[in-house]
């Protein structure tokens, strides 16, 4: 199958409110926390054509093998200082900069233990998400961690290790017939007073919770931006993501929303040619539904809609967006490992978008489009590690 490519003619917006370190400061109480690393790669950067390849390294975060964790511990945190805040008749306000709890519901404490003896009260409580893997596993261990029950529900063909990693946090594993969009269906009818749904994607009176997933992704954004400052180095030139409704995407075009379209990376949605749904979305100019199967090995990307809160931002702050084969995946994931980088099919997106649009049959056009030379600067993000281990090992040793 040909990759498809299409460049945004909509002009920059900044309607955005600036970006919060709140999350940041939450994630950095959590046990295990540590920022990842930020690694220069020249072997890629050889590969691609250009100045610097750096790879930021989520497949291990908080405990887990993927980037998911941020916006999933985050969004239940906030979900829980509502509920908590509304039994006990008490304003509930948005984040500040710095603060982490902004409406002090459990302060103070510092360690899980102490937040997990504030949250005794709101018990019983189950969490509950539609997901490919990485999600619901993320779900199912900050439930586990905060003391609740958790119920994932994953479409039909997700692979048994991902099965088996929910399974492994303590939760309740249901397959639905059908795709990841029937899954999210099945998911909400779940909701009821002692069952949370705690989605990252949004529909028609459900977009509160996957807005705070997208700002639990921030914290990786200002560990680059930290990590940068710290090397004198300035930001990327171009920042490819991979797209499956959207929350990951709109969280980056957020962060450097601020800058301006001159300062800021060029951003690139990535997403596989079975569930292109962005790509689609931005050609109609409105959103779209990709049918079905969304069988890419990319499993996290197949996903048919963009979420309604990450359309308004990712339809007008991302440059462009590109679809690719699933073998762009397979190269990428054997290219990442080559530089000591485990990523997944999923994982390696970022980069696998990249290779097609610099090497590519239409590399030319693709860097003329964007402003890509020799000298510029490219950071991918590896979202994922091996979180089905049999399929990585055959794709890299192939």
């Amino acid at each position: 199958m040909k990759a498809r490519f299409f460049l945004n003619p909509t002009s920059w917006h900044e309607n955005a409110p600036p970006p919060t370190r709140a999350p940041l400061a939450f994630h950095r109480r959590l046990p295990g926390y540590r920022s990842t690393p930020l690694i220069d790669a020249p072997e890629l950067a050889r590969t691609l054509g250009i100045g610097q390849v750096l790879v930021k390294d989520e497949s291990s975060r908080l405990g887990l093998p993927a980037f998911k964790i941020l916006g999933a511990s985050w969004a239940v945190y906030r979900l829980l200082e509502k509920r908590a805040a509304e039994s006990e008749g008490r304003a509930f306000a948005r984040p500040g900069l710095a603060a982490a709890s902004p409406s002090g519901i459990f302060e103070p404490w510092s360690t899980v233990e102490e937040l997990a003896a504030g949250l005794a009260s709101l018990q019983p409580l189950t969490l509950t998400t539609a997901t490919d893997g990485n999600h619901g596993r993320a779900v199912a261990h900050v439930a586990a961690l905060f003391g609740f029950a958790a119920r994932i529900f994953v479409p039909a063909g997700t692979a048994q290790a991902r099965i088996d990693g929910i399974a492994s946090e303590g939760a309740f594993v249901e397959v639905v017939a059908g795709t990841y969009d029937d899954a999210v269906e099945r998911a909400a009818r779940e909701a009821n007073e002692r069952c949370l749904v705690v989605s990252d994607t949004s529909w028609p009176g459900y977009e509160e919770i996957p807005r705070w997933v997208m700002e639990g992704y921030s914290t990786i954004l200002w560990e680059i931006e930290d990590e940068l400052a710290r090397r004198g180095e300035k930001d990327p030139d171009i920042f490819p993501i991979p797209f499956g409704v959207g929350a990951l995407a709109a969280a980056v075009v957020r962060h450097y929303g601020p800058l301006g379209p001159n300062e800021r990376p060029k951003i690139l949605g990535v997403e596989p040619l079975q569930a292109a749904c962005l790509l689609a979305s931005m050609e109609a100019g409105e959103i779209v539904t990709v049918p079905g199967p969304h069988d890419s090995i990319m499993a996290g990307l197949n996903c048919g809609q963009p979420s309604l809160i990450a359309w308004p931002i990712v339809s007008q702050g991302i440059d462009a967006c590109i679809a690719i084969p699933d073998e762009r995946a397979r190269e990428a994931m054997r290219a990442l490992a080559r530089v000591g980088v485990v990523a997944g099919e999923t994982g390696a997106a970022g980069l696998a978008g990249l290779i097609e649009l610099l090497t590519g049959a239409e590399n030319a056009r693709h860097r003329a489009a964007l402003g890509i030379g020799t000298n510029s600067r490219a950071l991918i993000l590896v979202t994922e590690g091996a979180t089905d281990p049999e399929s990585y090992q055959r794709i890299v040793s192939g």
